[in-house]
């Protein structure tokens, strides 16, 4: 999606530079800076939002199970160390 959006972005600019009756010359100058572009985005590894967002409501869910286990080992730690000892025969 935000490759898409930048892709769109970038060409309405880029369109403004190439005169309209360039004809088949600007379309392939427009093929070859999409092409170029598009090499050049795939090598920076960018993240949609959406893969963003669920990576993010990954780490969330992550943190919370990892804050009720440590209550859970707490607890038990706590259980552990009020125990009597067994009686020594």
């Amino acid at each position: 999606m935000i490759r898409r959006l930048l892709f769109e972005e970038l060409f309405s600019q880029v369109g403004r530079f190439v005169p309209s009756g360039a004809g088949p010359l600007g379309a392939d100058v427009k093929k070859n800076l999409r092409a170029l572009v598009g090499a050049a985005l795939t090598r920076m590894d960018l993240v949609s939002r959406e893969e963003f967002d669920i990576q993010s409501a990954l780490l969330v869910r992550t943190r919370t199970r990892l804050a009720a286990l440590e209550k859970q080992v707490t607890a038990l730690e706590v259980q552990l160390n009020h125990r009597q000892p067994p009686p020594a025969p």
